[in-house]
C-alpha cells in the first residue's frame, strides 16, 4: 500500500473497486487488523486500532466484522446453522431469541435452524454469513466480493439485503468487489485502487458520470454494463 487515506462514516456505504492485485483486499486485512501497517495507523470509532496489540483490541473487536467472499469455505461443515450463529453471539446473549432475530433479519426462517452448509443453496448460506456477522452487533461490516460467486439475479437480493440493514441499523459498509455494477449498486461513495494505490475516490454519481482519473476511464470503458449502454456486440461476434 501507498499513500492510502480513507475515511468511513456511520451508515455510509464505500465501495472499493479495482483490478486483481491492486491492494483491496490487503486494505481489508489492515482494516480489520490482521495486518499492521509499517506507516500509518487504522482508527476505529476513533482511538487507537492498528497499534494496539491483538489483547488489547479484544474487547472492541466486535465493532468490526468481515463477510466473505466464500462463506461455504468458512463454515464447519459439521455445524448446522443454529450452531454457527449461537457460537458467534457474546456469552451474555439471550441466544435462542437473538438466533431467531438474526435469522429474520436476513430473510431466512426457522426452517434453517438445523440445516448444515451443505444442505443450503449458495444465496441461503450467503445470507447465515450475513447474519453471523451481525451476530456480535457490529458498527462496521467488511464486504469482501461477498456476491461474486452469485448469479446476477442473486446478487441484487443480496446487495438490497445488506443495503436495507445498512439503513435499519446504521451500519458503516466497506465493500470490496472488481464488479462496477455492483459497486454502483450499494455504494455512496467510491475509492479506485491501482497498484497499491487510491487513483480517484468520490461520490458514487460523480465518479461514475464524470470520472477523472484515465485508469477510472478504462475500468468503466471496459465495463460489460457500458458495453451494453453504447450498443457493442461482444467480442467473440464481431469480426
Amino acid at each position: 500500500m501507498d499513500g492510502v487515506d480513507l475515511r468511513l462514516r456511520a451508515g455510509e456505504s464505500l465501495g472499493l473497486v479495482g483490478g486483481s492485485g491492486s491492494g483491496k483486499s490487503t486494505v481489508a486485512r489492515l482494516v480489520l487488523g490482521l495486518l499492521r501497517p509499517d506507516d500509518g495507523e487504522v482508527l476505529l470509532d476513533g482511538a487507537a486500532w492498528s497499534a494496539l496489540p491483538e489483547r488489547r483490541r479484544r474487547a472492541r473487536r466486535h465493532r468490526i466484522q468481515l463477510i466473505q467472499q466464500d462463506p461455504y469455505g468458512s463454515f464447519d461443515p459439521r455445524l448446522t446453522v443454529e450452531r454457527i450463529l449461537t457460537e458467534a453471539l457474546p456469552r451474555e446473549a439471550p441466544r435462542a431469541t437473538r438466533v431467531g432475530e438474526l435469522l429474520s433479519l436476513v430473510g431466512l426462517s426457522e426452517h434453517h435452524l438445523s440445516r448444515r452448509p451443505h444442505q443450503l443453496s449458495g444465496g441461503q448460506r450467503q445470507r447465515v454469513a450475513i447474519a453471523r456477522a451481525l451476530a456480535p452487533r457490529p458498527a462496521v461490516l467488511v464486504c469482501d466480493e461477498p456476491v461474486s460467486a452469485l448469479d446476477v439475479s442473486l446478487q441484487a437480493e443480496i446487495l438490497d439485503l445488506l443495503d436495507g440493514l445498512r439503513s435499519r441499523l446504521g451500519l458503516a459498509l466497506l465493500f470490496i468487489s472488481h464488479d462496477l455494477a455492483v459497486i454502483r449498486h450499494i455504494s455512496d461513495r467510491v475509492a479506485v485502487m491501482r497498484n497499491g494505490s487510491f487513483v480517484e475516490e468520490g461520490s458514487t454519481e460523480r465518479l461514475f458520470g464524470a470520472p477523472a482519473h484515465p485508469y477510472t476511464k478504462e475500468l468503466l470503458a471496459a465495463s460489460p454494463g457500458r458495453a451494453r449502454e453504447r450498443g457493442d456486440r461482444p467480442e467473440t461476434e464481431q469480426t
